[in-house]
Protein backbone atom coordinates (compact mmCIF):
# COMPACT_ATOMS: atom_id res chain seq x y z
CA UNK A 1 0.00 0.00 0.00
CA UNK A 2 2.08 2.97 -1.19
CA UNK A 3 1.48 6.49 0.06
CA UNK A 4 -0.89 8.12 -2.46
CA UNK A 5 -2.16 11.22 -0.64
CA UNK A 6 -1.74 14.26 -2.90
CA UNK A 7 -1.17 16.70 -0.04
CA UNK A 8 1.09 17.50 2.91
CA UNK A 9 4.37 16.23 1.43
CA UNK A 10 5.78 19.69 0.76
CA UNK A 11 5.63 20.89 4.36
CA UNK A 12 8.71 20.82 6.62
CA UNK A 13 8.72 18.86 9.87
CA UNK A 14 11.10 19.18 12.82
CA UNK A 15 11.88 15.86 14.51
CA UNK A 16 13.62 14.89 17.74
CA UNK A 17 14.08 11.23 18.65
CA UNK A 18 14.00 11.05 22.44
CA UNK A 19 17.35 9.65 23.65
CA UNK A 20 15.86 9.04 27.11
CA UNK A 21 12.87 6.99 25.95
CA UNK A 22 12.37 3.92 28.10
CA UNK A 23 13.38 0.55 26.72
CA UNK A 24 10.30 -1.21 25.23
CA UNK A 25 10.78 -4.04 27.70
CA UNK A 26 10.55 -1.74 30.72
CA UNK A 27 7.16 -1.54 32.45
CA UNK A 28 5.88 1.78 33.66
CA UNK A 29 7.86 2.80 36.72
CA UNK A 30 7.61 4.76 39.98
CA UNK A 31 8.55 8.07 38.32
CA UNK A 32 5.48 7.96 36.07
CA UNK A 33 3.22 6.50 38.76
CA UNK A 34 4.13 9.39 41.06
CA UNK A 35 2.11 11.51 38.60
CA UNK A 36 -0.72 9.26 37.35
CA UNK A 37 -2.02 5.95 38.67
CA UNK A 38 -4.53 3.29 37.74
CA UNK A 39 -6.28 3.97 41.05
CA UNK A 40 -6.55 7.65 40.18
CA UNK A 41 -7.95 6.80 36.75
CA UNK A 42 -10.50 4.44 38.30
CA UNK A 43 -11.64 7.11 40.76
CA UNK A 44 -11.96 9.66 37.94
CA UNK A 45 -13.77 7.17 35.71
CA UNK A 46 -16.31 6.31 38.41
CA UNK A 47 -17.00 9.99 39.05
CA UNK A 48 -17.23 11.02 35.41
CA UNK A 49 -19.46 8.09 34.43
CA UNK A 50 -21.99 9.44 36.94
CA UNK A 51 -22.20 12.83 35.18
CA UNK A 52 -25.36 13.57 33.27
CA UNK A 53 -24.66 13.28 29.57
CA UNK A 54 -21.54 11.16 29.88
CA UNK A 55 -20.93 8.61 27.13
CA UNK A 56 -17.71 7.30 25.59
CA UNK A 57 -16.80 9.20 22.43
CA UNK A 58 -16.41 7.24 19.18
CA UNK A 59 -13.21 5.54 18.08
CA UNK A 60 -13.44 5.69 14.30
CA UNK A 61 -11.67 3.44 11.80
CA UNK A 62 -10.48 5.45 8.82
CA UNK A 63 -9.95 2.56 6.43
CA UNK A 64 -10.00 4.68 3.29
CA UNK A 65 -7.42 7.14 4.58
CA UNK A 66 -5.32 4.26 5.93
CA UNK A 67 -5.17 2.69 2.47
CA UNK A 68 -4.26 6.01 0.83
CA UNK A 69 -1.57 6.62 3.46
CA UNK A 70 -0.07 3.13 3.20
CA UNK A 71 -1.03 1.93 6.70
CA UNK A 72 -2.54 -1.33 7.91
CA UNK A 73 -5.03 0.58 10.08
CA UNK A 74 -5.79 4.13 11.17
CA UNK A 75 -7.97 4.91 14.18
CA UNK A 76 -9.27 8.33 15.19
CA UNK A 77 -10.65 9.10 18.67
CA UNK A 78 -13.31 11.73 17.94
CA UNK A 79 -13.86 14.12 20.85
CA UNK A 80 -16.18 16.51 18.98
CA UNK A 81 -19.25 15.48 21.02
CA UNK A 82 -17.69 15.16 24.49
CA UNK A 83 -20.30 16.10 27.15
CA UNK A 84 -21.78 18.78 24.90
CA UNK A 85 -18.60 20.87 25.28
CA UNK A 86 -16.94 19.44 22.20
CA UNK A 87 -13.47 18.74 23.58
CA UNK A 88 -11.57 16.15 25.62
CA UNK A 89 -10.84 18.95 28.09
CA UNK A 90 -14.38 18.58 29.42
CA UNK A 91 -12.99 15.59 31.34
CA UNK A 92 -10.19 17.49 33.08
CA UNK A 93 -11.11 20.93 34.36
CA UNK A 94 -14.61 19.99 35.48
CA UNK A 95 -13.31 16.91 37.29
CA UNK A 96 -10.66 18.96 39.10
CA UNK A 97 -13.34 21.46 40.20
CA UNK A 98 -15.50 18.60 41.50
CA UNK A 99 -12.55 17.20 43.46
CA UNK A 100 -11.73 20.63 44.88
CA UNK A 101 -15.32 21.21 46.03
CA UNK A 102 -15.35 17.75 47.56
CA UNK A 103 -12.33 18.72 49.69
CA UNK A 104 -13.37 22.19 50.81
CA UNK A 105 -16.97 22.87 49.83
CA UNK A 106 -18.43 25.39 47.38
CA UNK A 107 -19.42 28.13 49.82
CA UNK A 108 -17.26 31.22 49.26
CA UNK A 109 -15.15 29.40 46.66
CA UNK A 110 -14.09 31.05 43.40
CA UNK A 111 -12.01 29.13 40.88
CA UNK A 112 -10.00 30.70 38.10
CA UNK A 113 -7.68 29.74 35.28
CA UNK A 114 -6.10 30.85 32.03
CA UNK A 115 -7.26 29.25 28.80
CA UNK A 116 -7.05 29.15 25.03
CA UNK A 117 -10.74 28.22 25.15
CA UNK A 118 -11.48 24.58 25.92
CA UNK A 119 -9.97 24.21 29.40
CA UNK A 120 -11.65 27.40 30.56
CA UNK A 121 -14.96 26.18 29.19
CA UNK A 122 -14.57 22.96 31.18
CA UNK A 123 -13.67 24.82 34.38
CA UNK A 124 -16.61 27.20 33.90
CA UNK A 125 -18.98 24.28 33.31
CA UNK A 126 -17.58 22.50 36.35
CA UNK A 127 -18.03 25.63 38.51
CA UNK A 128 -21.60 25.96 37.25
CA UNK A 129 -22.29 22.33 38.21
CA UNK A 130 -20.78 22.85 41.67
CA UNK A 131 -22.35 26.28 42.33
CA UNK A 132 -19.11 28.17 42.91
CA UNK A 133 -17.69 31.37 41.43
CA UNK A 134 -15.49 31.35 38.35
CA UNK A 135 -13.14 33.81 36.64
CA UNK A 136 -11.48 32.85 33.35
CA UNK A 137 -8.52 34.65 31.76
CA UNK A 138 -8.01 34.64 28.01
CA UNK A 139 -5.14 36.11 26.02
CA UNK A 140 -5.24 38.45 23.07
CA UNK A 141 -5.92 35.98 20.24
CA UNK A 142 -8.66 33.86 21.86
CA UNK A 143 -11.68 34.24 19.58
CA UNK A 144 -14.90 35.98 20.66
CA UNK A 145 -16.83 32.77 20.00
CA UNK A 146 -14.72 30.84 22.51
CA UNK A 147 -15.13 33.61 25.09
CA UNK A 148 -18.90 33.51 24.63
CA UNK A 149 -18.92 29.72 25.09
CA UNK A 150 -17.15 30.17 28.44
CA UNK A 151 -19.35 33.05 29.60
CA UNK A 152 -22.44 30.98 28.81
CA UNK A 153 -21.76 29.02 32.00
CA UNK A 154 -21.74 32.12 34.19
CA UNK A 155 -17.99 32.74 34.31
CA UNK A 156 -16.45 36.21 34.42
CA UNK A 157 -14.20 36.25 31.31
CA UNK A 158 -11.25 38.66 31.41
CA UNK A 159 -8.94 39.36 28.47
CA UNK A 160 -5.18 39.81 29.00
CA UNK A 161 -2.81 41.34 26.48
CA UNK A 162 -0.05 39.01 25.29
CA UNK A 163 0.25 35.23 25.06
CA UNK A 164 -1.29 32.30 26.89
CA UNK A 165 1.60 32.37 29.35
CA UNK A 166 0.83 36.03 30.14
CA UNK A 167 -2.75 35.02 30.99
CA UNK A 168 -1.43 32.21 33.20
CA UNK A 169 0.57 34.77 35.20
CA UNK A 170 -2.41 37.13 35.46
CA UNK A 171 -4.65 34.36 36.80
CA UNK A 172 -2.05 33.30 39.36
CA UNK A 173 -1.48 36.86 40.57
CA UNK A 174 -5.19 37.66 40.92
CA UNK A 175 -5.83 34.36 42.69
CA UNK A 176 -3.33 35.34 45.37
CA UNK A 177 -4.78 38.83 45.66
CA UNK A 178 -8.41 37.68 45.99
CA UNK A 179 -8.10 34.28 47.66
CA UNK A 180 -9.28 32.36 44.61
CA UNK A 181 -8.13 28.85 43.65
CA UNK A 182 -6.39 28.30 40.32
CA UNK A 183 -7.63 25.22 38.44
CA UNK A 184 -4.95 24.87 35.78
CA UNK A 185 -3.86 22.08 33.46
CA UNK A 186 -0.32 23.45 33.79
CA UNK A 187 1.77 22.46 36.81
CA UNK A 188 4.70 24.44 38.17
CA UNK A 189 6.79 24.44 41.36
CA UNK A 190 4.48 24.46 44.39
CA UNK A 191 1.37 23.77 42.28
CA UNK A 192 0.88 20.09 41.50
CA UNK A 193 -2.24 18.54 43.02
CA UNK A 194 -4.95 20.23 40.95
CA UNK A 195 -3.15 19.72 37.60
CA UNK A 196 -2.76 16.06 38.57
CA UNK A 197 -6.56 15.84 38.97
CA UNK A 198 -6.99 17.47 35.55
CA UNK A 199 -4.67 14.93 33.96
CA UNK A 200 -6.37 12.03 35.76
CA UNK A 201 -9.60 13.18 34.12
CA UNK A 202 -7.90 12.88 30.74
CA UNK A 203 -6.87 9.29 31.47
CA UNK A 204 -10.57 8.37 31.31
CA UNK A 205 -10.45 9.08 27.55
CA UNK A 206 -7.39 6.86 27.20
CA UNK A 207 -9.16 4.13 29.16
CA UNK A 208 -12.07 4.35 26.72
CA UNK A 209 -9.64 3.82 23.85
CA UNK A 210 -8.16 0.73 25.50
CA UNK A 211 -11.62 -0.83 25.74
CA UNK A 212 -12.70 0.24 22.24
CA UNK A 213 -9.75 -0.85 20.12
CA UNK A 214 -9.36 -4.46 19.00
CA UNK A 215 -5.60 -4.63 19.65
CA UNK A 216 -2.87 -2.18 20.72
CA UNK A 217 -1.81 0.16 17.93
CA UNK A 218 1.83 0.32 16.93
CA UNK A 219 1.88 4.14 17.11
CA UNK A 220 -0.03 6.91 18.86
CA UNK A 221 0.26 10.45 17.48
CA UNK A 222 -0.89 12.87 20.17
CA UNK A 223 -1.01 16.66 20.44
CA UNK A 224 1.43 18.51 22.67
CA UNK A 225 0.34 21.80 24.29
CA UNK A 226 1.62 21.82 27.89
CA UNK A 227 1.77 18.02 27.74
CA UNK A 228 -1.11 17.01 30.01
CA UNK A 229 -3.03 15.07 27.36
CA UNK A 230 0.09 13.42 25.96
CA UNK A 231 1.18 12.37 29.45
CA UNK A 232 -2.26 10.99 30.32
CA UNK A 233 -2.42 8.94 27.12
CA UNK A 234 1.17 7.75 27.58
CA UNK A 235 0.65 6.68 31.20
CA UNK A 236 -2.69 4.97 30.73
CA UNK A 237 -1.72 3.03 27.61
CA UNK A 238 1.59 2.06 29.24
CA UNK A 239 -0.33 0.71 32.22
CA UNK A 240 -2.86 -1.11 30.04
CA UNK A 241 -0.56 -2.59 27.41
CA UNK A 242 2.77 -2.85 29.23
CA UNK A 243 5.58 -3.95 26.95
CA UNK A 244 3.13 -4.01 24.01
CA UNK A 245 2.56 -0.30 24.35
CA UNK A 246 2.74 1.81 21.18
CA UNK A 247 5.40 4.24 20.10
CA UNK A 248 4.28 7.63 21.44
CA UNK A 249 4.83 10.52 19.00
CA UNK A 250 4.08 13.98 20.43
CA UNK A 251 3.16 16.61 17.82
CA UNK A 252 3.19 20.39 18.34
CA UNK A 253 2.88 23.55 16.25
CA UNK A 254 6.29 24.68 15.06
CA UNK A 255 5.53 28.10 16.57
CA UNK A 256 4.82 26.69 20.04
CA UNK A 257 6.98 23.59 20.45
CA UNK A 258 7.92 23.67 24.14
CA UNK A 259 7.94 19.88 24.50
CA UNK A 260 10.23 19.36 21.52
CA UNK A 261 12.55 22.05 22.90
CA UNK A 262 12.50 20.26 26.26
CA UNK A 263 13.30 16.93 24.61
CA UNK A 264 16.23 18.54 22.84
CA UNK A 265 17.70 19.99 26.05
CA UNK A 266 16.73 17.13 28.37
CA UNK A 267 14.78 19.32 30.80
CA UNK A 268 11.62 21.46 30.72
CA UNK A 269 12.25 24.71 28.84
CA UNK A 270 10.17 27.50 27.35
CA UNK A 271 9.36 27.78 23.67
CA UNK A 272 10.52 31.12 22.29
CA UNK A 273 8.51 33.48 20.12
CA UNK A 274 5.01 34.89 19.92
CA UNK A 275 3.26 31.46 19.92
CA UNK A 276 1.09 32.73 17.07
CA UNK A 277 -0.31 29.47 15.71
CA UNK A 278 -3.72 28.73 14.23
CA UNK A 279 -3.73 25.67 16.52
CA UNK A 280 -4.98 27.89 19.32
CA UNK A 281 -5.33 25.23 22.00
CA UNK A 282 -1.68 24.25 21.54
CA UNK A 283 -0.23 27.78 21.74
CA UNK A 284 1.64 27.05 24.97
CA UNK A 285 5.12 28.28 25.79
CA UNK A 286 5.88 26.31 28.95
CA UNK A 287 5.55 22.57 29.56
CA UNK A 288 3.74 21.20 32.59
CA UNK A 289 6.31 19.85 35.04
CA UNK A 290 4.08 16.92 35.96
CA UNK A 291 3.51 16.03 32.32
CA UNK A 292 7.22 16.14 31.66
CA UNK A 293 7.83 13.56 34.40
CA UNK A 294 5.85 11.10 32.25
CA UNK A 295 6.95 12.24 28.78
CA UNK A 296 10.68 12.48 29.50
CA UNK A 297 10.97 8.68 29.30
CA UNK A 298 7.50 7.74 28.06
CA UNK A 299 7.48 9.56 24.71
CA UNK A 300 9.60 8.20 21.89
CA UNK A 301 9.54 11.04 19.35
CA UNK A 302 8.63 14.72 19.14
CA UNK A 303 7.48 16.49 15.97
CA UNK A 304 6.79 20.15 15.23
CA UNK A 305 4.58 20.94 12.23
CA UNK A 306 3.46 24.17 10.48
CA UNK A 307 -0.08 25.47 10.61
CA UNK A 308 -0.92 24.78 6.97
CA UNK A 309 -0.99 20.95 7.10
CA UNK A 310 -3.13 21.01 10.26
CA UNK A 311 -5.72 23.06 8.37
CA UNK A 312 -5.41 20.77 5.34
CA UNK A 313 -6.21 17.79 7.55
CA UNK A 314 -9.24 19.61 8.99
CA UNK A 315 -10.50 19.98 5.42
CA UNK A 316 -9.57 16.42 4.50
CA UNK A 317 -11.56 14.97 7.41
CA UNK A 318 -14.53 17.24 6.64
CA UNK A 319 -14.53 16.36 2.96
CA UNK A 320 -15.51 12.71 3.30
CA UNK A 321 -13.08 11.94 0.49
CA UNK A 322 -11.83 8.68 2.05
CA UNK A 323 -14.15 7.99 4.99
CA UNK A 324 -17.28 9.40 6.62
CA UNK A 325 -16.83 13.13 7.33
CA UNK A 326 -15.48 14.18 10.74
CA UNK A 327 -15.64 17.63 12.33
CA UNK A 328 -12.16 18.35 13.72
CA UNK A 329 -11.28 21.78 15.14
CA UNK A 330 -8.13 23.82 14.67
CA UNK A 331 -6.34 22.18 17.61
CA UNK A 332 -7.60 18.67 16.78
CA UNK A 333 -5.51 17.64 13.80
CA UNK A 334 -1.86 18.19 14.74
CA UNK A 335 -1.34 14.51 15.57
CA UNK A 336 -2.85 13.19 12.35
CA UNK A 337 -1.06 15.87 10.33
CA UNK A 338 2.23 14.81 11.91
CA UNK A 339 1.54 11.19 10.98
CA UNK A 340 0.70 11.97 7.36
CA UNK A 341 3.70 14.27 6.99
CA UNK A 342 5.97 11.55 8.35
CA UNK A 343 4.53 8.99 5.94
CA UNK A 344 5.25 11.34 3.03
CA UNK A 345 8.91 11.69 4.06
CA UNK A 346 10.91 8.46 3.57
CA UNK A 347 13.60 9.45 6.07
CA UNK A 348 11.13 10.40 8.79
CA UNK A 349 8.92 7.42 8.01
CA UNK A 350 11.87 5.14 8.66
CA UNK A 351 12.88 7.01 11.82
CA UNK A 352 9.40 6.50 13.28
CA UNK A 353 9.17 2.87 12.20
CA UNK A 354 6.10 3.48 10.03
CA UNK A 355 5.35 0.93 7.32
CA UNK A 356 2.50 -0.94 5.69
CA UNK A 357 2.04 -3.05 8.84
CA UNK A 358 1.64 -0.03 11.14
CA UNK A 359 -1.60 0.49 13.05
CA UNK A 360 -1.85 4.15 14.00
CA UNK A 361 -4.06 5.90 16.54
CA UNK A 362 -4.56 9.66 16.31
CA UNK A 363 -6.67 11.87 18.56
CA UNK A 364 -9.11 14.42 17.18
CA UNK A 365 -9.29 16.37 20.41
CA UNK A 366 -12.03 18.90 19.64
CA UNK A 367 -14.86 19.68 17.30
CA UNK A 368 -15.93 23.11 16.05
CA UNK A 369 -15.52 24.78 19.45
CA UNK A 370 -15.76 28.11 17.63
CA UNK A 371 -18.13 27.57 14.69
CA UNK A 372 -17.08 30.80 12.95
CA UNK A 373 -13.38 29.94 13.08
CA UNK A 374 -14.11 26.42 11.87
CA UNK A 375 -16.17 27.63 8.91
CA UNK A 376 -13.48 30.13 7.97
CA UNK A 377 -10.71 27.50 8.00
CA UNK A 378 -12.63 24.64 6.40
CA UNK A 379 -14.74 26.66 3.98
CA UNK A 380 -18.06 25.25 5.15
CA UNK A 381 -19.99 25.21 8.44
CA UNK A 382 -19.64 22.30 10.82
CA UNK A 383 -23.38 21.63 10.62
CA UNK A 384 -23.06 20.73 6.93
CA UNK A 385 -20.22 18.31 7.71
CA UNK A 386 -22.29 16.63 10.44
CA UNK A 387 -25.27 16.39 8.07
CA UNK A 388 -23.10 14.61 5.49
CA UNK A 389 -21.62 12.11 7.96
Amino acid sequence: MPYTLPLLSAHPVTHIANPRAADPARPIGPRERAVLTVEGMTTARDAIRAWEGYAPTPLRRLDGLAAAAGLAALYLKDESTRLGLGSFKALGGAYAVERLVGRRGAEGLTVCCATDGNHGRSVAWGAHRQNCGCVIYVHGTVSPGRCEAIARWGADVRRVLGTYDDSVRAAAEDAVAHGWVVVSDTSYPGYMNIPRDVMQGYTVMADEIVTQIDRPPTHIFVQGGVGGLAAAVTAQTWEAWGTDRPRIVVVEPDRAACLLASARTGRPVMALGALDTVMSGLACGAPSLLAWEVLDEGAHNFLAVPDAPAVEVMRLLASGRYDAPVVAGDSATAGLAGCLLALANPTLRGALGLDRDSRVLALSTEGATDPDVYAELVGRPAASVVAAS
